[in-house]
This record gives C-alpha cells, structure tokens and sequence, in this order.
C-alpha cells in the first residue's frame, strides 16, 4: 500500500462533514511540521482553517484544497460504508475520496517526497486548507486569504486540488471558472377569487412573458476560455395549494453564470430593465458568489501540462468549465490559479470512489510540478 494510498484512507474515516474538519487538518499538519513546515491554525467561526509554509523566500507556491465533505445520504444505498474506506477492484470508497481527500493525500505525499529531495529548495512551499468550501464559504479559503494579506503574504502559484478530470486522469484542468450570480425575485400581484380576476392581479400571468424573454436573451458571445453566459431559473413558488385562489405573489430563483466579457453590474442592471419595462411590481435582492476568474498560459499552467504528459503521455485541455470552487477567493489576489484533480464522476453521488492507481499518478505528476517550478525552472538562469 503505497503512502498515498494510507493517508487517504485515513482522512477519508474521519467524517468530516462540513464545518466538522474531524482533526484532519491537525493529521495533515502533523506530516508538514515533520518535514518542516510551520503551521498556522486558523479558525474563524465554527471554521478550522490549515496555513502550513516551507521556505521564506518568494516565489510562493500554495496547494488549496478543503477537508470538510457533503453529508453522504442515506448511507443504507452506499456499496460499502461512506466512511469506511473501503478498497474494492481497483477503486477507494468513500464520501470525499474525490472531492477532495484523495488530492489532498497526493499533494501530502508528493511533498513530503519533494522536501527530502530539495530541502534547501528556492522560493516557499504552502497549504491552505479549509473546512468550510462545501458549506456557506464565508469562514473558511475568504478569511484566510484576508488574513494572508494583512501579514503581507502574496501568493504566486495556487493549485486547487479540485476533481478536474472526466475521462482519465488529468485530461483536463481548470485554469479559470465562471462567475456565479444568483437572485432572489418576488413578482407582487393581489390576491383573488379565480371567478373573478378583474379584481386581482396574477403574478404569474406577469411574469410569464418576461420569463420568456429572459431565457431567449443571448447575454454575451463568451471568448476564447469561457461559454456564453448561462442564465437558469432554479425555483418558482406561488399559490396557496388550493385552486380557486390567485396568488399574491411569485418568488422566483435563478443563476447567473458568467463569462469575462459581462460583468454581474451590467447583468443586474439588465434584468431591472426587463422588469421595469414591464411595469412589474417587484422585490429582487442578489447575491453574487464569485468573480470569474482566468490564468492564462504562463509559468503555471506550461509547468502543469508538461508535468501531466511526462506522467500519463497526454496533454490537458484547458477548461473553465463547471460550478465554482475556493479559487475564486484566491485568483483577485493576482495569483496565477489552476485546478487539476481526480475523475470528478462520482463526486457529491452515493458511492463515490478514486482509482487507487491515479490517486499514486496524481502525487507524482504534483511533485513534478513542483521540480519545474523550483528546480528546472531556476536552474535555467
């Protein structure tokens, strides 16, 4: 059993659903301080937050990454578990084998092997791991990174060890996300007998045209990174159960996700529009999650393609696809921010699983990583 294999059995035991870190973090720290790391732990509300450095010296290479999990559901559906971590036909079990402990056990192993290669490496080595990615995301990779910047820490690098890829291992990595935008709308009628609507006043028959409208409307072209930018209805609720009754009012749900070429200002300004032309009586509050982000091929994103193809023969497409993740917090730093992690098909699903053997390949293709940003790339000047 290889030592990667080890660690992530063990992190993945420790149920760790969100806020609960479970003393994973405390595990983690453990290894780094033995290899020697100096370890922060951070912890803002019911958060437990892992800054752990090697090295003084800029550049600034950080490995993100969240320990807390999804609750795992009606574990009497699982194969085997959820937080046995059960070993079965090449596969680990378990809910966060994933997303993101098996990641976060490669990047353990990948550096521990790293640092007794190159003790006196240039530059500095971190971790900033968080329990609070899968829930609320207020105390968790936010605060830290504010605290980074009060004590005068810039990052350079951060690889995100999100699940990326789909079909094999590392065939894609995520070098930016889109922005994400949600609003709250309540479309305000009167309410009334349905005998008698001349006396009331549908908000849904208000609504109804202008919901037309707003999945027809094509906000952007996206670019050459990012898809158009999508708009989705997510929740609509009225009425009072009965059938005889015209609603007082329609609250509606939906999501922005948005490319760099519109800003959540201009899309928030769009949408009053459509409802002010309308002559819609309305309450709509927002509440805007994530900027997008974008790291454009550079010293990263090179020294992470190259890193893959030594490993598994192949190059990584290039990808902002998919939900957001805690690089959105780190990337308006100024860092450069990619995400590359296991098959991401079972993440948050009943029986989630890892290959045991990529999990071994994605530790090594992090340490490469880490050869050509420390070594190669320093022993060429």
């Amino acid at each position: 059993m290889s030592t990667t294999l080890e660690l992530a059995i063990e992190l993945i035991s420790r149920p760790s659903i969100t806020p609960n870190d479970n003393g994973c973090q405390a595990l983690i720290a453990e290894r780094l301080q033995a290899i020697g790391f100096t370890v922060e732990h951070l912890r803002f509300g019911d958060v437990d937050n892992l800054w752990a450095r090697h090295g003084k010296t800029m550049p600034l290479f950080v490995f993100a990454g969240h320990t807390d999990v999804v609750p795992p559901g009606a574990e009497n559906h699982w194969q085997f578990p959820p937080f046995s971590s059960t070993q079965h036909e090449g596969k680990l079990y378990g809910r966060g084998a994933a997303d993101m402990k098996g990641s976060i056990a490669a990047m353990v192993t990948a550096t521990e092997r790293f640092i007794v290669s190159h003790p006196q490496h240039k530059g500095s080595i971190a971790f900033l791991l968080t329990s609070d990615e899968e829930g609320p995301a207020v105390n968790g990779t936010v605060k830290v990174i504010k605290y980074l910047q009060e004590q005068g820490i810039s990052i350079d690098w951060c690889l995100v060890g999100e699940p990326s890829s789909t079909e094999r291992l590392c065939d894609v990595m995520k070098n930016g996300r889109r922005g994400s935008l949600n609003g709250s709308l309540t479309i305000h009628g009167t309410q009334g007998h349905v005998a008698y609507p001349q006396r009331a006043d549908n908000p849904i028959h208000r609504f109804a045209p202008l919901l037309k409208k707003l999945c027809e409307i094509q906000w952007d072209q996206g670019n050459a990174f990012f898809p158009a930018t999508s708009f989705q209805i997510t929740n609509i609720k009225a009425g009072t159960g009965t059938n005889n009754v015209i609603p007082e009012d329609l609250e509606i749900l939906f999501n922005f996700r948005y490319s760099t070429e519109v800003t959540h200002i201009e899309l928030q300004e769009q949408v009053a529009a459509l409802l002010d032309k309308h002559r819609i009586n309305y309450t709509l509050n927002w509440q805007h999650s994530g900027f997008p982000f974008l790291t454009t091929p550079g010293t990263l994103v090179n020294a992470i393609q190259q890193a893959i193809f030594e490993t598994c023969g192949y190059e990584a497409k290039l990808s902002t696809g998919g939900g957001t993740s805690d690089g959105r917090f780190i990337a308006p730093t100024g860092a450069q921010v990619v995400e590359i992690g296991p098959n991401n098909t079972t993440i948050h699903k009943i029986n989630e699983w890892v290959s045991v053997k990529e999990l071994d390949d994605l530790s090594i293709i992090y340490q490469r990583i880490m050869q050509k940003l420390f070594i190669s790339r320093f022993s060429k000047k």
